[in-house]
């Protein structure tokens, strides 16, 4: 089948403006390329403040439906926006003819919808699994975990191609979901270097994060346990203790930021450690650019998307041994690793990059034309086109049913204002229209009016949240773009 005549169906939860984690850039930058290569994409996501409902990005076709849904817990507005992504994804195909060869989903998030519109049209799925449950939890230990685990077996059970993008997680799920081999395609995620080819204002960006003289150190990537950024936090003091003219970026949002900050604080080191959260692109690339070194200390690590950003930005990388980074780095030659989960060995890889400018200028040039090399994205959407034309090939999958059962989503685990985040995220209090009252987030949390407003006034003291009146003049509350990522951060 000619190339250009290949029309892809994409689905993801996320897509720019909305960016929780790696699958929204993947998403873009792999729709894009494979435009260039005459390939018509369709994506379908979810909404976000001030993003079209439908627009043309450079040849790609970009749908964002409606995912402000009150639903009593995460994994049920999973369901209810999987219900929209398909009815959304049905639309597309209609209006379009059916004129649309597979559909590639991408994640968990969007495997009920995948496998709906693949089985009312008949159309190849491919799937690409950028991280897997039991991966990050080390185990599947309760049933909220379960659930998702089963929802990845039954998407992989019903695509026809599964793309991973290391060797790491390709043995992972062929461990872990029993896949046939030849089901199973590696293909890994891509960075654009041009877009690290910039110019920056290098003293301007410095002195907004480090004194004059001082080294800058930067982490970026959600602040959850599986990033080991508490290991980061532990290495500090190791670092300072033999260079004090340090200071640390840490740069994403996610559940750990309080105890990140509360380590910083014990370790006697906070005035060292910048926390951003969430930055713009063009702000991430100025950071990238203007660290002496970026360090990554995954514990559990697909992929690493974001150490291909700082090789591309010539950026000396400080690796975790582990997972799809140990793919990426080589030893000394385009970055340094380190042993997981050990603050020791970590502190040792920061030192030896910031100690020695020789070593470092070698291996952020060898790491840039590796970057230049083996992660075009034209190169892997050529990967991605031929693992398209061997779905088609393929044997339909029978189709099967998938237990929706949701369980609530654990408040519990989060201080009682991130509650209140993630009770106003799944109550689609996304926009003004939207807005829920102080006595709506009492009744539902069993918390007093009194101390609800309290933990509201910390959100919108934070830029979480932002208010607006109701006919009575009585204010009413709602997510800012920085606290739907921030409440996403939390889900994912």
């Amino acid at each position: 089948m000619p190339t250009e005549k290949l029309s892809v169906l994409m689905l993801s939860w996320e897509f720019p403006p909305r960016i929780v984690g790696g699958i929204s850039s993947h998403v873009n930058d792999l729709s894009l390329a494979l435009t260039r290569k005459g390939i018509t994409v369709h994506v379908v996501t979810c909404d976000f403040p001030g993003a079209p409902e439908y627009e043309q990005i450079h040849g790609v076709h970009v749908y964002r439906f409606n995912s402000k849904i009150p639903s009593h817990s995460f994994l049920s507005w999973i369901f209810s926006m999987n219900q929209n992504m398909a009815e959304k994804a049905i639309d597309v195909i209609n209006s379009y003819n059916e004129n649309i060869d597979l559909i590639h989903a991408h994640d968990w998030l969007v495997a009920n919808a995948a496998t709906k519109v693949k089985n009312a049209y008949g159309k190849p799925l491919v799937s690409t699994i950028h991280a897997t449950e039991i991966g990050r939890r080390q185990g599947i230990h309760t049933d909220y975990q379960r659930t998702i685990n089963e929802v990845e077996r039954h998407m992989i059970s019903q695509s026809s191609k599964v793309i991973c993008c290391s060797n790491y997680m390709a043995r992972q799920i062929f461990e872990t979901f029993n896949v046939q081999r030849e089901k199973l395609y590696v293909i890994p995620n891509g960075v654009d270097a041009s877009k690290f080819d910039i110019k920056i204002d290098y003293q301007g960006v410095r002195r907004r994060y480090v004194k004059p003289n001082e080294k800058m150190v930067v982490y970026v990537g959600r602040l959850v346990h599986e990033k080991g950024v508490h290991v980061l936090i532990g290495a500090v003091p190791k670092v300072l203790s033999a260079l004090p003219n340090v200071s640390f970026v840490i740069v994403g949002e996610g559940g750990m930021q309080d105890y990140l900050s509360k380590e910083a604080w014990d370790f006697g080191v906070a005035h060292r450690v910048f926390f951003t959260g969430f930055v713009d692109g063009k702000t991430l690339v100025s950071l990238y650019k203007a660290s002496d070194a970026a360090v990554f200390p995954s514990l559990y690590e697909p992929f690493g998307i974001t150490a291909l950003e700082a090789m591309a930005a010539k950026t000396p990388v400080v690796v975790s041994d582990t997972g799809g980074l140990a793919e990426i780095v080589e030893h000394d030659k385009t970055g340094v690793k380190v042993y997981p989960n050990n603050s020791d060995s970590l502190a040792w890889g920061i030192l030896k990059v910031l100690q020695n400018h020789s070593f470092a200028n070698t291996i952020r040039e060898n790491a840039y034309q590796k970057v230049v090399k083996d992660y075009d994205w034209n190169k892997i959407a050529d990967e991605t086109i031929e693992v398209y034309r061997q779905a088609m090939l393929a044997v339909p999958v029978p189709r099967s049913k998938v237990d929706v059962s949701l369980p609530l989503f654990k408040f519990d685990h989060y201080p009682e204002e991130l509650r209140i985040l993630v009770l106003l995220h799944i109550l689609g209090a996304v926009d003004s229209e939207h807005a829920k009252s102080a006595k709506e987030l009492s009744d539902m949390l069993g918390i007093s009016i009194e101390d609800v407003r309290k933990l509201l006034q910390r959100l919108l003291d934070l830029e979480y949240a932002e208010t607006s009146t109701d006919s009575l003049r009585r204010p009413r509350y709602y997510l800012t773009k920085k606290g739907i990522i921030k409440a996403c951060s939390l889900f994912s």
